[in-house]
Formats: structure tokens, C-alpha cells, sequence
């Protein structure tokens, strides 16, 4: 079968969104509303913030605000791989942070803790399988990196990292294409991600938290002791107002050279028979990616579909969100042709969704944060697609720094510093472009980095989703 023939009956939306236990929206704000703590956008960053707030101060007043609907956005529209990263893995954050890289795999698997007794404590309902990720090699070099990424997670003492030599990997999921693998037992776990937002909704709603669905911040502005945000039917008054919008454009200007918004993409298969369960294991259900610079996510549902996602990254010029970027079928077809590529037990399967998402991509690829209008302000973004774990771990950040607490988040080196800002247009587009050629020429040239890759290494700026 011709892999487009695949895509025919894939409807373009996303697959999580397509579920009965969708909620119904909210109204809109009409009107003026008065709180402690405005929280706009209805992601996970929003929805984590609003509901620690309630955590750390049950009788804090928390209005949230979200421009479409609770989880519309990346948090409906990602793979549903929540890692316990912080750092868009361990291996970034050990060339930017070296000496802080203990402390930040520590509080990331502890996050990753607390959002499992979270859902255990709010009765949140969304798959979790805390089943870990395998990076795969599929190319000699790869073997090769991942035997060193092996050593050196022993070395550095981080826990349940296990090499996998292609025998013990195709034992654990089997395709032709796969020659090692490095397996994160428990640093990652699968989930659907559009339930864990909806759930987060749920939870705040039952704490008091007043949610304000189709209503977005059009303007952010200093007002007497506190901020207001204006939007299209009404303002918000608030003492302090924490931002979740990530790759949307933030309302403190300043750091939006900071974020280059990129599109990714992605296909969800029917449902797995049990004899095409049985031709490719995959018993422990866990997370897997490729070790490309152009790598593949994939991940099985409970209900035995294959997502498979990737490959592209999909930046266009001036750096907008629109409806109209949220679908590209070059893509899909490139995406079904590398499928089969590597499933080809698979022949003759077929995919019922097909969506793209924005991300919030950062020069260093890990989230930063910061402050304005004289503290009363705070914001975090720039997760660049690895936001599901880390994104609750922002919030607390955030409601640290509106505080004006001195902890250990607040004291890191990743939380007090900024990555390097995207140069306008054209020269951002111009120069993504050719970082993007130059990973395609690296993985096509056994790894090796050209002048351009190793030049942005050196000053610590980098392209990635």
C-alpha cells in the first residue's frame, strides 16, 4: 500500500481532543472581575499555577483566563510523554548547567512525583503509565553516542538509565530499523494529556479558582497597587498575575524575541489487532524516540494506537500562531512513509487523526522565567515541547517569584539567567533555515556538526522542538 493511501480517512484534528469526556466550555468574562492572582492561559503552565496557588493558600482569590478552551492548545495537542526533566533532558542540561545538574534531575523527578500524587489527590483520571522512554538508535553513530550517554548517566549517579543493545531492544519492541537504545526506566510516564488539562480544570473549579473560557488578555498594564488585564468583554483586576502563554504572544513585550513559535506534527493509527500487537511486542508500553537531530516521538495508548510524531519542524516567517499552520500534509505523508519504514509488520494499518500544535521554542531549549511591572508580574515559557512534566514545575517557580521567596528553585542558575534572543525577522528565519539544514547534513554525515552547528553550540544558542 502507497503510505498516503494510510492518511485518507485521518481526520485533521486532534486525536485527544476527540474524546466524549470533552467539558463543555466556559462562559466568557463579561465585565469587570477583582482577585489576588490572575493566571492567563488555560494550558498546564495556567492550570498548575491556579491550582498550587489554591494548594499553597486556600483562601487566595484566583481568577483564570483562557483565549479558546482548556486544553485547545499544545496541552491537547502534544504526545503525551510527561517527562522528569527540566533541562529537555539531562544531556542539555549538562552542557549549560554542569554544576547544577544533580540538583535539577532531583527536583525534576520529584516534580514528576508530585504530579502522580496530584492526580491521586484530585482523583484525576488520564492514563498515567509511568512506564519510562527509550532514545533509540537507528543509525551506526547513534549506537555509538548512546553507549557514551550511557556511561556518562552512570557516572553522573542518575538513576534507572538502562543500555540496551539491539537483541535486548527488539525483545522490548521489535523493528528492523532499531540497533540499541537507552532506557529511562522511570523518568518518564505516558499519559493523555488533553484528560490531565481537563482534570486540572476540574480540580481548580472544586477549589474555588473562577475559569473564564473564550476570553483572551488582549492588553496587561499597571494599575494603583496591582495589574489589569483587558480583555474583549471586561478587565481583570488583580494584585498579581502569573502568565502561562507560552507560544502564543506574551503581554510583557519584552520577551518575545525570546520565543520562535514552531510547528510539529503528528498521526494517530486505528487500533492495534492483537496479532499486530504480538509482531511488535511492545508489552512495557513505554515511550520511545529516535536519536536524530530530526527525531521521531511515538508512544502506544491504552487502547493499543500508535502515535507517531516528529521529524519536522515547521517555523514560518514572522514567527505567528494561526489555524492555518496547524496542519501540513508533506509532512503527514513523510511521517506515514517513515512509519512503515520502521513498523513494515504493520503494512495495510491505517491512521484516523492528523494534527500539528505550536511550540514555544527557546534558543536553549528549557523553560525561562522572570518577573515585571515591579514584581507583580511573573512568567514562564520557552519549554520548547517538553512542557507536560516540566510546566508544573514553572508554575511553582512562578508563584515563588510573585512571592518574593528566596527557595531552591528560585536560587538556580537556570531560573535566575536567560537563554540568547531569537534576531528579528529576516535574519531569524534566515538563520533557522540554515540550522535546520545543517541537522538534516548531520544526521545524514554520521552525527558530524558543520561550522554553522558547531558555531550556535559555542554560543549557546540552538533550534530544536
Amino acid at each position: 500500500m502507497n503510505p498516503a493511501q494510510s492518511l485518507s480517512d485521518a481526520a485533521p484534528r486532534p486525536y485527544w481532543l476527540d474524546d466524549p469526556s470533552r467539558p463543555e466550555a466556559l462562559p466568557a468574562l463579561v465585565g469587570d472581575e477583582r482577585c489576588d492572582l490572575l493566571v492567563v492561559g488555560g494550558g498546564y503552565s495556567g492550570l498548575w499555577t491556579a491550582l498550587l496557588a489554591k494548594e499553597r493558600d486556600p483562601a487566595r482569590d484566583v481568577v483564570l483566563i483562557e483565549a479558546q478552551e482548556v486544553a485547545w492548545a499544545a496541552s491537547g495537542r502534544n504526545g503525551g510523554f510527561c517527562s522528569s526533566s527540566l533541562t529537555h533532558g539531562w544531556a542539555n542540561g549538562q552542557s549549560r548547567w554542569p554544576g547544577e545538574l544533580t540538583t535539577l534531575e532531583r527536583l525534576g523527578r520529584r516534580n514528576l512525583d508530585e504530579i502522580e500524587a496530584a492526580l491521586a489527590r484530585h482523583g484525576i483520571d488520564c492514563d498515567f503509565e509511568r512506564t519510562g522512554e527509550i532514545d533509540i538508535a537507528t543509525a551506526p553513530h547513534q549506537v555509538t553516542e548512546l553507549r557514551e550517554a550511557a556511561a556518562e548517566v552512570t557516572a553522573l549517579g542518575l538513576p534507572d538509565y538502562e543500555y540496551l543493545d539491539r537483541d535486548a531492544l527488539r525483545t522490548e519492541v521489535d523493528s528492523p530499523t532499531f540497533l540499541a537504545g537507552l532506557w529511562d526506566r522511570t523518568g518518564v510516564a505516558m499519559l493523555h494529556p488533553a484528560k490531565l488539562a481537563w482534570g486540572l480544570k476540574r480540580a481548580c473549579l472544586e477549589l474555588g479558582v473562577r475559569i473564564y473560557e473564550h476570553t483572551p488578555g488582549d492588553e496587561l498594564s499597571s494599575r494603583g497597587p496591582g495589574v489589569a488585564v483587558r480583555t474583549p468583554y471586561g478587565r481583570v483586576f488583580a494584585r498579581h498575575a502569573a502568565l502561562g502563554t507560552n507560544a502564543f504572544p506574551s503581554l510583557v513585550k519584552r520577551v518575545r524575541p525570546y520565543i520562535a513559535p514552531v510547528y510539529d506534527y503528528a498521526l494517530m493509527t486505528e487500533p492495534l489487532t492483537a496479532e499486530q500487537r504480538a509482531a511488535i511486542g511492545w508489552k512495557g508500553r513505554q515511550g520511545l524516540g529516535d536519536a536524530a537531530n530530526h527525531f521521531h516521538y511515538f508512544r502506544i495508548t491504552p487502547d493499543h494506537r500508535i502515535l507517531w510524531g516528529g521529524y519536522d519542524i515547521v517555523h514560518h516567517y514572522g514567527g505567528g500562531v494561526r489555524s492555518e499552520y496547524e496542519h501540513h500534509p508533506a509532512t503527514y505523508r513523510k511521517l506515514a512513509e517513515h512509519f512503515f519504514r520502521c513498523f513494515p509488520q504493520l503494512e495495510g494499518i491505517r491512521f484516523t487523526h492528523s494534527w500539528g500544535g505550536a511550540i514555544d521554542t527557546c534558543a536553549r531549549f528549557s523553560a525561562f522565567f522572570g518577573t515585571a511591572h515591579g514584581g507583580r508580574v511573573a512568567y514562564a515559557l520557552g519549554y520548547t515541547g517538553l512542557g507536560v512534566g516540566a510546566s508544573r514545575f514553572g508554575a511553582d517557580v512562578m508563584l515563588d517569584l510573585l512571592a518574593g521567596e528566596r527557595t531552591e528553585r528560585t536560587e538556580l542558575e537556570m531560573v535566575r539567567a536567560k537563554p540568547l534572543p531569537f534576531p528579528p525577522e529576516p535574519v531569524r528565519s534566515l538563520g533557522i533555515g540554515i540550522t535546520q539544514w545543517s541537522m538534516t547534513r548531520a544526521d545524514e554525515n554520521g552525527g558530524r556538526r558543520n561550522l554553522w552547528l558547531k558555531a550556535m553550540d559555542k554560543v549557546g544558542m540552538g533550534f530544536d522542538s
